[in-house]
């Protein structure tokens, strides 16, 4: 095999441990099963239509499986969903997880030892996207159990984002990538198919901290609060306006490849707080979308916040709280986080005083 310069995951991981001379490997253990349930899942979104994998996934009863989220299951969900709990499940470094697609925390069943771990995940991202096969890709969070006696509750769960010990995600794109952070900065790895390894390809990732690029699900506009209205009219008004550049809007409907494409070259991304729905303060879960991807942007030099404050210090009340999310390019995002400081701007609705009109505030 001829040499190609590149780490794999394992190695990398190897390196990672000699910054702790007392770890038992346990944890870079649980990283590789990790690795092998997006690398079948891959395989699985790779294969498409041929075998049969697309639409909708039947309940017991016939009809379109729900998810605990209100959300209609798609076969691959639940495909996803099953790889991750059955890969991860024996190796003896979890004490159990919790998923998207699962109403409760799920235990260690008893046949396999228990570890010090938790893993949240959301076993595949953008599923809407898969039937026009676009990128999808798996979220992914490890936490320390908590040290006690008893079985596993929701409660173990619930911790904030700035205690996580690694995140990532896993991308099904054009080429598979893990994008990963162990808590030093976050690497990317792809997928080299003939060898069946991660090689290591983006090492150092770093959110740049301006941007010219925003993403945002523009047809919720008439539920954002007003900064956020204030912030986006801004990018479109160009170099006309008072940002004085002009700004491209993107929207993938897949957190995983805005997320991806801001790590690569920058960009804020904006699912905010909305009066769309009261019982919803926001849209994406804390614990297994907002926190790791927050976790990695943060790693690398970006910011992430509920648009308000940091949503790594937010402390999570339910296993699929949901959260208003802006991240990205550091700038960006604290100017979002001013806007919602700052005493409200009124704007009077006269046609006479409207930005284009006979008269100017």
């Amino acid at each position: 095999m001829p040499l190609t310069g590149r780490q794999t995951l394992t190695q990398y991981l190897i390196e990672q441990r000699r910054r702790f001379p007392a770890a038992s490997g346990n944890f870079n253990a649980l990283i590789l099963d990790v690795a092998m349930a997006c690398k079948a899942i891959a395989r699985a979104v790779g294969q498409g239509a041929l075998a049969g994998v697309h639409g909708a996934h039947a309940s017991e009863q016939g009809d379109k499986s729900i998810n605990v989220q209100g959300e209609t299951q798609q076969k691959l969900d639940v495909l996803a969903n099953d790889y991750f709990l059955r890969i991860n499940e024996w190796g003896g470094h979890l004490a159990g997880m919790a998923s998207e697609e699962l109403e409760a925390p799920y235990p260690i069943p008893a046949a396999y030892p228990k570890g010090n771990y938790l893993l949240v995940f959301d076993p595949l991202d953008g599923s809407s996207n898969i039937d026009v096969n676009l990128t999808v890709g798996s979220i992914f969070s490890i936490l320390r159990a908590p040290a006690k006696d008893g079985d596993l509750t929701e409660a173990d769960f619930l911790q904030p984002g700035s205690e996580q010990v690694a995140a990532g995600y896993a991308l099904y794109g054009p080429a598979t990538m893990l994008v990963l952070s162990v808590g030093d900065g976050v690497a990317g790895f792809t997928l080299d198919k003939d060898l069946g390894e991660f090689m290591l390809t983006h090492p150092k990732m770093q959110v740049p901290p301006s941007t010219q690029e925003f993403a945002i699900n523009a047809s919720n506009s008439r539920f954002w609060e007003a900064p956020v209205k204030r912030f986006v009219d801004e990018c479109l008004a160009g170099k006309s306006g008072p940002r004085e550049k002009d700004f491209n809007m993107r929207w993938i409907a897949s957190m995983v490849a805005e997320a991806h494409r801001i790590l690569t070259r920058g960009g804020v991304f904006l699912y905010p707080r909305d009066n769309k729905d009261a019982s919803k303060p926001g849209r994406l879960r804390l614990l297994y979308e907002a926190n790791p991807i927050g976790f990695l942007i943060e790693q690398a030099g970006g910011r992430a916040s509920t648009g308000y404050s940091p949503v790594l210090k937010e402390k999570p009340t339910q296993l699929h709280q949901r959260i208003g999310l802006v991240f990205g390019s550091r700038h960006e995002v604290e100017r979002i986080e001013r806007y919602h400081a700052e005493p409200p701007v009124k704007i009077e609705d006269n046609p006479l005083f409207s930005e284009r009109s006979l008269f100017r505030v």
